[in-house]
């Protein structure tokens, strides 16, 4: 969906008519020929739009930050990418206005833990035995991602292996607007390094088993908590705080 970044910066201006957002679609080089179907195919991907008399919106560029639903997640995998390896471990949380909505938490089956991993998580392939495939865990934390903004502590990660463990199952892929804590913490938080182990001692996060996805997410969602917290007051919108995270 090369045509996605186009779409979300126009949308971020202005709301933009029907008949605007099909010609961007039917002048991309989209999933699908029908331009109904490649809109349906957005909304299950995560793209955060509604329809509304003849316009379509960007909910992030409307919501204030309060408003918004942000899903914090963490995966545990035991290779680099999903080509070679797979999602051993999904943790995440929903979160908005200061109060935790939601949580997911679950190990992936799978039979290959290198040993370094092993020593690195606690994870090994005994505990994952009775654990739900990685196909089926996929299609339960995409529905419980819904079309959050979707938030991790070095999001390229994250975020791409999951999109990539999405279309590798056919799944589609992540549309979700995505922020990343690093980012977001180096904008707001004077520390002398940003990876997560230091800023819990820094901000005095007291969280329990580092590198496990759950604690790891949850970890993430204090950081974003105390970052929120120390925004400047331009940073009104959703899009506001993606686009101020990256500058």
């Amino acid at each position: 969906m090369n045509y996605l970044n186009k779409l979300v910066s126009s949308l971020n201006k202005k709301p933009l008519s029907i008949v605007q957002f099909n010609t961007i679609l039917e002048k991309s080089d989209t999933f699908f020929d029908n331009v109904e179907l490649e809109k349906e195919l957005l909304i299950s991907n995560g793209l955060p739009i509604y329809f509304s008399d003849d316009y379509v919106f960007l909910k992030t560029a409307e919501n204030i930050i309060k408003d918004q639903t942000f899903c914090i997640v963490d995966i545990e995998t035991n290779a680099g990418n999903a080509k070679e390896g797979q999602i051993i471990e999904i943790g995440a949380v929903r979160y908005r206005n200061g109060q935790i909505i939601e949580k997911y938490d679950s190990l992936v089956n799978t039979g290959t833990i290198p040993h370094k991993i092993q020593e690195l998580t606690g994870i090994t392939p005994d505990m994952t035995f009775d654990a739900p495939n990685l196909k089926s865990v996929l299609e339960d934390f995409k529905l419980f991602l819904e079309d959050d903004v979707f938030v991790a502590h070095s999001i390229s990660f994250d975020y791409k292996f999951i999109s990539d463990s999405f279309k590798k199952y056919d799944l589609g892929q992540l549309c979700n607007r995505r922020l990343c804590t690093i980012e977001l913490s180096k904008k707001v938080i004077k520390c002398e390094r940003y990876g997560l182990k230091y800023l819990k001692e820094h901000l005095n996060i007291d969280i329990d088993n580092h590198h496990r996805a759950y604690s790891d997410a949850l970890s993430s969602q204090k950081i974003l908590e105390v970052c929120l917290g120390k925004l400047p007051k331009e940073v009104v919108t959703s899009e506001d705080l993606i686009q101020f995270s990256k500058q």
